[in-house]
């Protein structure tokens, strides 16, 4: 299991932790994939599931994706459909999307993290 250093987040809910199959949020642990937000964590049914993630127009800038243990790129129409929404898809692995998730929501930025388990 990997344990992230604690920071300033504002209010806002960091990835504390992430290890097979699950990821640690504001000290709750979460099975299987999940979206991050600053305002909280929620279920989510991957990447043949757009709408929470589309959902995110208005409200953030950079959503990371992460892509489970390997980093790997999303489908075409996902990426595009979430930059039409104006919401900037960054995919990579889960680890470093979780990591990248909060040092950008740690200065402030309108950032929010989909993760696939590793």
């Amino acid at each position: 299991m990997s344990v992230m250093t604690p920071t300033e987040f504002l209010g806002a809910v960091p990835i504390d932790g992430y290890g097979p199959g699950f990821f640690r949020v504001g000290g709750k642990v979460h099975r299987g994939a999940i979206l991050v937000t600053p305002d909280g964590v929620q279920p989510w049914g991957g990447l043949d599931d757009p709408v929470p993630l589309l959902a995110l127009k208005g409200s953030v800038d950079v959503l990371f994706i992460g892509m489970g243990s390997d980093v790997a790129f999303p489908p075409r129409e996902l990426t595009a459909a979430l930059e039409e929404a104006g919401v900037m898809p960054e995919p990579m692995s889960s680890a470093s999307a979780a990591r990248s998730y909060n040092v950008t929501l740690s200065e402030g930025r309108r950032v929010a993290c989909a993760l696939l388990p590793l």
